[in-house]
């Protein structure tokens, strides 16, 4: 099962600190999702774009849910564009340097709606494009479980994708050193810290400026096979594996003793 976007429809449905036309701006734009292609699409290259055709949503939905202002705002005739810069810093809360950092952003049309959100070319080194796209897609038949305020996709129901998981070599040369290195086993999990460049921040909530992110490696194949982490509030969590078509086995990509003794020059008597 998977989480996904915690607070940006169900959370704003169920939580008591939000305002009634926030809860119901949110809960239209959530039964949008129900029809995906009817009220969005998305773009992809070397960064992914998420487009609102029938938006729903305000710039204040956002920031009273996150209590965290953008790290710049720039007004345009057309509305206005919000950017949320996160850099990677080190066990003291440094920005390292040079620096490696991630983008959102979000595009208000003039009526203050948002239309367009944005995820920048090293988050899709976390959350590849395919992965993020079928993820969003998923919400619209999501289950609630209000107890945890969070919506679960049954992944086993979705159309499958027929795309390679991450390699760990690639994930790393963009992102660099964990801080540090979780050892599960058959896994492990790659710890990083983010911070969201921001000083206009709501009393109380200064910790959401951090961002925590565990990406989880296959450590027999090298692969990426899970990402999670808080981004403003805004929290995530994608399983990989839950999405990619498991590619069939042949005959001859099947387990026999014989065939392998065989290729390896000796035979069985």
């Amino acid at each position: 099962m998977m989480k996904l976007f915690k607070w940006f429809f169900l959370l704003i449905m169920i939580s008591s600190l939000t305002g009634c036309f926030t809860w119901i701006r949110a809960y239209k734009t959530y039964l949008q999702m129900s029809d995906f292609d009817q009220n969005f699409y998305i773009t992809s290259n070397e960064v992914f774009s998420w487009h609102f055709k029938d938006p729903k949503l305000y710039s204040d939905d956002f920031t009273s849910l996150s209590k965290i202002q953008p790290t710049s705002s720039v007004q345009l005739d057309t509305g206005k564009s919000w950017r949320y810069w996160f850099r990677k810093i080190d066990e003291h809360g440094v920005v390292i340097r040079p620096e490696t950092k991630f983008y959102f952003d979000l595009d208000f049309n003039s009526d203050d709606r948002l239309i367009r959100w944005t995820f920048s070319s090293l988050f899709l080194q976390m959350a590849p494009a395919e992965f993020l796209e079928i993820s969003i897609r998923s919400v619209g038949g999501a289950k609630i479980n209000k107890e945890k305020r969070q919506l679960k996709a049954d992944t086993d129901s979705i159309q499958k994708i027929k795309v390679d998981l991450p390699q760990k070599t690639q994930v790393l040369s963009q992102l660099g050193k964990p801080l540090h290195i979780e050892d599960n086993g058959k896994d492990e999990v790659y710890h990083y810290h983010f911070l969201l460049d921001t000083d206009k921040v709501k009393d109380g909530y200064e910790e959401r400026t951090l961002s925590v992110i565990k990406l989880t490696f296959d450590k027999s194949k090298n692969k990426l096979i899970k990402m999670a982490g808080r981004f403003a509030g805004l929290k995530i969590s994608i399983n990989y594996q839950k999405y990619v078509e498991e590619k069939p086995v042949s005959l001859t990509q099947a387990s026999n003793p014989a065939l392998d003794k065989k290729r390896m020059g000796t035979s069985i008597n």
